[in-house]
This record gives structure tokens, sequence and C-alpha cells, in this order.
């Protein structure tokens, strides 16, 4: 039988860096979910994903609906990254993520649709990473605040090599308006459904 609506579980996690997005180690020694405390609900699971290194924000729930409504290719909800890149980005760089451009995706080119780029991000929110993001004294590096609608593989980071700045560190700090109260590596927010529907600007019945 279904569950009943008031059975569903919504959560926002900090994924830390080095953690699957899932709850079985793909090889022995692996961070996963499941190392998580306090631990989720055995029937909730990862809404998307986020690479292992990649960090932020993670949505979990054991709501069907959930899922496809997010991830489908239409529905082009909003997601914002703060990523450091390897120099200092110029306003033709920036410009180009800005219009979109040319990356590749299985071994096609695709051409993303235009971001949301500024150079504001809040260094003092950001945590210390570990291990921490090489040094390299002879290289300065950057961060940008980036918004795109669209969820392919890598996205964020193919952009970035294409305009000559690679990533060293992306974390996902909100999807549409629903965001962490500060950033925290674990840390893990349960959240209330209709909370969790108007923040990711979802219209889902009331099954």
């Amino acid at each position: 039988m279904p569950k009943d609506k008031t059975n569903y579980r919504y959560f926002a996690l900090y994924k830390p860096f080095g953690m699957l997005s899932a709850f079985t180690a793909e090889v022995p020694g692996q961070l996963t979910l499941a190392d998580i405390n306090p631990r989720f609900p055995s029937d909730v699971y990862p809404v998307g994903r986020l690479d292992k290194d990649s960090e932020g924000l993670l949505l979990l729930t054991n709501d069907p609906q959930v899922n496809s409504k997010l991830l489908h290719p239409q529905q082009q909800h909003r997601r914002t990254y703060w990523v450091q890149v390897e120099g200092i980005p110029d306003n033709r760089a920036i410009n180009k993520l800005r219009e979109g451009l040319d990356i590749r995706l299985d071994k096609k080119t695709y051409h993303t649709l235009p971001a949301t780029v500024t150079p504001e991000v809040n260094l003092q929110a950001i945590p210390e990473r570990d291990p921490p993001v090489r040094f390299r004294a002879n290289i300065p590096t950057s961060w940008l605040s980036l918004s795109i609608i669209e969820g392919k593989n890598r996205q964020v980071r193919k952009m970035c090599a294409a305009i000559g700045y690679p990533v060293l560190r992306l974390i996902r700090v909100q999807v549409e308006d629903l965001r962490l109260p500060h950033l925290q590596p674990g840390l893990v927010i349960p959240l209330e459904r209709d909370l969790f529907f108007s923040q990711l600007k979802l219209n889902l019945g009331t099954k």
C-alpha cells in the first residue's frame, strides 16, 4: 500500500567532501550516507546526487513524487553553487558562462543554457575542507556563485573547464529557495512537508 502523506519524511543534508550520494559503498572503505549520524530512516533515499568530490546541499525523502518532479528535465529547477576555481576569470570568460557554451556530454557536444554568475560569495560562511584544497603559491584562486537550471553530469565542472578555469572546490548551497541555515559538513535538517514543497517550488497535490 502507498504511504499516507503524513508518513513522508524530508531532509536537507550538507554532504561532506569525499562521501558518496548513496547508502552503499562502491568499494570497501568509502564513506556513504549510512555514515551520517543521526541515521536516516531506512526507506529514505537521496533526490539526485552530488559527486563524491563535490559537497553541500543534498535532499533526501521517502516521498516518490519528489524525485520525478524535481529532476525531470522540463522542470528546470534552479541550483546554486559556490565554485572555487584555479585562476581569476575575466569578464569575457564569465560572459561565456552567462551566454551558454559547449561542453562534452556522453561523447557529444552539448550547449548549456545561460547561467547566472557573480563573484559574490560569503567566504566567511565556507567551512574548512578535509582534506584541504591543494595550495599552489604561484597560482591564485577565486570563487564564483553560479546558478543553473540544468543538472547534467558534472556540468558545472565541465563549464568552468571550458572557459579555462578548472574547479578546485564545488559546494551546492541552494536548490530554488531551499538552503541550509548554515554550512556545516554532516549537518542534517528535517523539514516539514509544506515548507519543503514551497521552497522547492513544487506542486505535488495532497495525496
